[in-house]
């Protein structure tokens, strides 16, 4: 799975990282301040938004890059979002626009349950909201690998492993593992333990330099994970 920002280029982004071997796209819905995410997608934001990506237009980029991809469609954004545009309302608009799922970042699993979502844990999570997460999860279990923020690293986190363990341990769901996975040889890594990646940073650096070098940078994802 690759992350994309909302933004005019998205659905012919999308439709490159699709062809080239993406099976699921997150979609970021811009927020001011986004607690979760370090500089590369902080920075993406900040363009979308200055380029007048708001709620009503990141709909309409997501009913346009569902027109173009036959993949799952996750948008992935924050609680003072659906807080503006109405809980119930965003979760129905989003569904409306193609999406398969919803992901708020800041959102913990026991608050706002009518609001289908696929959960997050972490290193630090307990087994107990380890455990709630993977039953009110929405299709598949987000790992965040890292204590901290999205970004560009060096090498996969060592906490991958014990968190997989745990996981599956205390849920019977699919497992993506997702924060700090950068390179091919970091996404073979983690897919030998999880059921599948997460490349967010790293794809949106690809996709800066245009839709040649992310289908690029995204096969070479492809070819890693099949090898």
């Amino acid at each position: 799975m690759v992350y994309l920002m909302a933004g005019a280029d998205a659905p012919e982004l999308a439709a490159v990282a699709v062809e080239a071997g993406a099976d699921l796209v997150e979609l970021g819905f811009p927020f001011s301040d986004p607690l979760a995410d370090g500089p590369v997608v902080r920075r993406a934001a900040e363009r979308a938004l200055a380029a007048g990506m708001r709620t009503k237009a990141c709909l309409e980029c997501l009913e346009r890059t569902a027109a173009r991809v036959d993949v799952p469609l996750v948008p992935m954004t924050y609680a003072s979002l659906l807080e503006a545009y109405g809980w119930e309302r965003f979760a129905a608009h989003v569904r409306d626009a193609g999406a398969s799922s919803l992901i708020v970042a800041d959102l913990p699993v026991d608050e706002r349950p009518e609001i289908r979502r696929v959960q997050l844990v972490a290193p630090t999570s307990t087994d107990a909201r380890i455990a709630l997460a993977a039953r009110e999860t929405d299709g598949w279990l987000y790992l965040v690998t890292v204590t901290g923020t999205t970004g560009i690293r060096d090498e996969l986190s060592p906490a991958l492993a014990p968190l997989v363990q745990r996981a599956r341990a205390l849920g019977d769901v699919p497992l993506y593992a997702g924060f700090g996975i950068s390179t091919p040889a970091q996404a073979a890594a983690a897919a030998e333990l999880a059921d599948g990646v997460v490349v967010g940073s790293a794809a949106l650096v690809a996709a800066e330099e245009g839709a040649t070098t992310l289908g690029a940078f995204v096969g070479s994802l492809r070819a890693a994970l099949d090898s």
